[in-house]
């Protein structure tokens, strides 16, 4: 039996260089402290997260009322919702423990 050897197909690397690019001062750009960026971004998550709570609630009606023929449907909203929330909590957890490790730094 004779084994064939691999055909390898070159690899071509193209690269774009941004080094004439004109630098934006950072006082130009319109941006955001890092609380508002912070606190945009947890409104938006807390936004995502109610709207699937209340998309599994709805579906959790609809079963209710026997509106439902897939019930694959309702447990998928539901775990959604459900790992959306956890998400929200660890983010919370996870920005107040950084506050307070913050806070007991030595200056």
């Amino acid at each position: 039996m004779e084994i064939a050897p691999l055909q390898m197909t070159p690899v071509q690397m193209h690269a774009q260089s941004h080094l004439t690019e004109e630098v934006q001062d950072v006082e130009d750009a319109s941006s955001q402290t890092f609380g508002e960026y912070l606190a945009d971004a947890l409104k938006t998550t807390l936004k995502d997260t109610n709207q699937l709570e209340l998309e599994s609630d709805a579906w959790s009606a609809a079963l209710a009322a026997g509106r439902v023929d897939d019930v694959s449907q309702v447990v998928i909203a539901a775990q959604k919702a459900d790992i959306a929330l956890q998400l929200t909590l660890q983010l919370r957890n996870r920005a107040v423990s950084a506050y307070q490790e913050i806070i007991r730094m030595q200056v």
